[in-house]
C-alpha cells in the first residue's frame, strides 16, 4: 500500500503512458497481422509524445510571449505572467527589463517537437497502411507467416 501511495499515486500519468508503451511493443512483437502490428506501432508512438507533452508541462506558468507596453514617461512593463518590471528610468538600466525568469514561462520545444512527431506518425501509417493494401492486393492475406510462406513458393511478383 506504501508503494502505491509513494510511487504509482504521484507519478499516475507515467504509469499510464509506460503501460500504453507495453502495449504497443506487445503488439508490435507478438501479432502476426500486419494492421494489428500497425495499430500497436501507433500506440506505441502516442505514448511517447503524451509523455513528451507531459514533461514540458510546469503548474502555474504561462506562454512565453512578452507583451511590451512602455510608455515615453517611464511607466511600469508587465509581461503576460502579470510579473511587474521596472520601466527605462526607474532604478534599473535600459537593459534590465529584457530580463525574463524563466521559472514563469513554459519551455514549448517539446509540444512543438510532439507536434511534428504526430505529423510524423500520421504520414508513417498512411504509408504503411497503402503497403498493407498492396500485400493484401498481391498476397490475399495481411498474415505474415501466410506472406512469408507465399514468398518461399515464389508468390505473386516474387523473384526468389
Amino acid at each position: 500500500m506504501e508503494f502505491i501511495q509513494n510511487s504509482v499515486l504521484p507519478h499516475f500519468n507515467y504509469w499510464v503512458y509506460v503501460i500504453l508503451m507495453m502495449i504497443g511493443l506487445y503488439a508490435m512483437i507478438t501479432k502476426k497481422n500486419l494492421v494489428k502490428k500497425l495499430i500497436g506501432m501507433t500506440i506505441f508512438q502516442t505514448a511517447i509524445i503524451l509523455f513528451y507533452v507531459s514533461i514540458g508541462v510546469k503548474t502555474g506558468s504561462t506562454i512565453p510571449i512578452l507583451e511590451h507596453h512602455a510608455e515615453e514617461h517611464g511607466e511600469a512593463v508587465t509581461d503576460t505572467g502579470g510579473h511587474h518590471e521596472e520601466a527605462p528610468g526607474e532604478h534599473e538600466s535600459h537593459d534590465s527589463i529584457h530580463a525574463v525568469d524563466p521559472d514563469h514561462f513554459a519551455n514549448p520545444l517539446p509540444h512543438v517537437l510532439m507536434l511534428t512527431a504526430i505529423v510524423v506518425g500520421v504520414s508513417t501509417l498512411g504509408v504503411a497502411l497503402a503497403i498493407s493494401q498492396s500485400i493484401y492486393k498481391d498476397f490475399g492475406t495481411l498474415e505474415e507467416h501466410e506472406i512469408l510462406e507465399k514468398i518461399k513458393q515464389g508468390g505473386p511478383g516474387i523473384d526468389v
